[in-house]
């Protein structure tokens, strides 16, 4: 096992680390993203990415299972105080870990989809693929407006959904809803088709927008319009909590049972 020491925040690779975990274009540039925690670590490896380096804060004992279990990545322990530089929690497991941005190709047998356009909160986004995930979703696509879904911010809200997904950002939506061999389906206001009326048994794909701007004229085009019923006197739902409904009730026809991804 090699283990690099580093007290300075003035090191190089220390500053490196800093650069991932606080900048998108270091992120984008680099083609990696900081894992905070052992649950992001875990659910990592189990989808097989192996990390490119595992980031301890020095006299932390919790870690060594992960360092015994991982013992060909080459591990970089901090002192604590430039350890919680990188981590904005305020009780942090003391393992970071340095993994590359999967990049996966566009599959044509994907059979449920979600498209998202210009989703600006990272926490939101973190949220909804966690929703996604859980849902059975095989692809996302993200327009090229959407906060980056790589963030250590929107791996947090997601909690692992990233690795069961597959995830493209900077797409073209309108092309995307094009070429789907199935329904693309946006969620409206007054509209007189509703979700519970829909088929969603055979290939299906959800658009969901900005909540204060919705989706774009040219995404909505290439849509289905529905409406969610709401018993309450309420104009709309946030985007998260209108994508879990509407998600899981294409998991209610299907028999409860979400399709592999």
């Amino acid at each position: 096992m090699s283990v690099k020491y580093i007290a300075s925040r003035e090191n190089v690779l220390f500053r490196g680390l800093l650069a991932l975990a606080e900048s998108r274009q270091a992120r984008r540039e680099k083609g990696q993203t900081l894992l905070d925690g052992e649950h992001l670590l875990e659910e990592a490896t189990r989808a097989g990415i192996a990390p490119n380096y595992l980031i301890v804060c020095e006299g932390m004992s919790e870690v060594e299972a992960w360092l015994t279990r991982l013992p060909q990545v080459p591990v970089v322990s901090l002192t604590p105080p430039l350890f919680k530089k990188l981590t904005p929690v305020s009780t942090p497991t003391g393992i970071l870990s340095v993994i590359d941005i999967p990049r996966p190709e566009p599959a044509p047998g994907d059979r449920f989809v979600m498209l998202l356009e210009e989703i600006q909160d990272p926490g939101n986004l973190g949220s909804l693929l966690r929703t996604a995930a859980a849902a059975g979703v095989e692809a996302v696509f993200l327009s090229r407006g959407c906060t980056e879904a790589w963030s250590p911010k929107a791996l947090r809200g997601s909690q692992g959904g990233h690795f069961r997904l597959h995830i493209h950002e900077g797409a073209d939506l309108t092309e995307v809803a094009r070429a789907f061999p199935g329904a693309v389906y946006a969620a409206a206001l007054r509209c007189g088709c509703d979700l519970y009326s829909l088929d969603l048994t055979g290939p299906s794909a959800f658009a969901f927008g900005n909540e204060g701007a919705g989706l774009s004229d040219a995404l909505l085009r290439e849509t289905t319009a529905f409406s969610i019923p709401m018993a309450g006197e309420v104009e709309s739902l946030n985007v998260a909590a209108a994508a879990a409904i509407c998600l899981f009730e294409r998991v209610r026809q299907l028999g409860a049972t979400p399709e592999p991804a």
